[in-house]
């Protein structure tokens, strides 16, 4: 690096840092996205758990066929 390049990059480079302020965010912002977040990780789980059994909401083995190595990682049986 020559001396015109560092003194270029070192012009850039700020010489103090700022303390950052952070503000906590209010529950009631918070919340509806965790309400979204459990709700779709229910779903996901009743597909991969579920599906295809005594409960099931749609005919054929696809959704079987799709989930079937999840079904195999979190441990539920599917044979």
């Amino acid at each position: 690096m020559t001396d015109r390049t560092a003194q270029a990059v070192a012009a850039q480079a700020p010489t103090t840092l700022q303390p950052v302020s952070l503000k906590p965010v209010p529950l009631r912002q918070v919340l509806p996205w965790l309400v979204l977040a459990a709700l779709l990780a229910l779903v996901a789980m009743y597909f991969v758990g579920a599906e295809q059994g005594a409960t099931s909401l749609l005919n054929g083995t696809a959704v079987h066929e799709w989930t079937h190595d999840g079904r195999h990682l979190l441990g539920f049986p599917c044979h």
